[in-house]
């Protein structure tokens, strides 16, 4: 077992070159032109030793740069379950991981999160279906581009790779076992009630 950190960087050659220099403490303009983009992040969170990685979506440019190049991510209806907003008030360490679909680059933001409700920042996203509750302020600390090597290995948007969501069962039924409760909505129904929640 690998258990320190000399014993883990004897087995890879060390970092040099562009996967260094690429490293930013700020956002430049790639990185706004990328965020307004992507439709899609990954929050990644941790407090008292649990971690957490949670999906956020909406239109392109949703998650907004503020002109002091903090980041603002609305906090638009859930489940409730608040993990990672329970997580950054414990620990204000946050990681960003954005997607654009059909492009196999991602971008990574790493910073300080803090949660606000003040009416200026929550002014951001008045033409959003749904006010926010709150909106979860990030102080950049680095950004960089990570290689395409993950998402050209997954092949995750050709075609070809796609998944009929049938291959599972239902939403419903996975839900039941998971739970022990027992309900009889179909996966059209689950899906319907989400679209009215959007």
């Amino acid at each position: 077992m690998i258990d320190t950190l000399e014993a883990l960087r004897e087995r890879y050659p060390p970092a040099h070159g562009r996967s260094v220099a690429k490293q930013l403490s700020r956002l430049d303009h790639h990185c706004i032109a990328f965020i307004a983009l992507a439709p899609f992040v990954v929050l990644a969170t941790g407090a008292s030793g649990e971690m957490d990685a949670s999906p956020r979506g909406g239109p392109p440019g949703f998650v907004k740069v503020t002109a002091a190049g903090t980041l603002l991510l609305p906090d638009f209806p859930g489940n409730n379950r608040l993990d990672s907003l329970s997580n950054l008030v414990e620990n204000d360490k946050i990681g960003l991981l954005f997607l654009i679909p059909g492009g196999d680059e991602t971008l990574r933001v790493n910073g300080r999160a803090s949660l606000s409700q003040e009416a200026p920042l929550l002014a951001h996203f008045a033409q959003e279906k749904r006010m926010p509750r709150l909106v979860i302020e990030v102080a950049v600390t680095e950004a960089y581009l990570h290689c395409a090597k993950a998402l050209m290995r997954a092949k995750l948007w050709d075609p070809a790779s796609s998944q009929m969501r049938s291959v599972l069962p239902t939403m419903g039924q996975m839900l039941n076992d998971h739970t022990g409760m027992q309900t009889l909505e179909t996966q059209q129904e689950m899906e319907a009630r989400y679209a009215s929640d959007l």
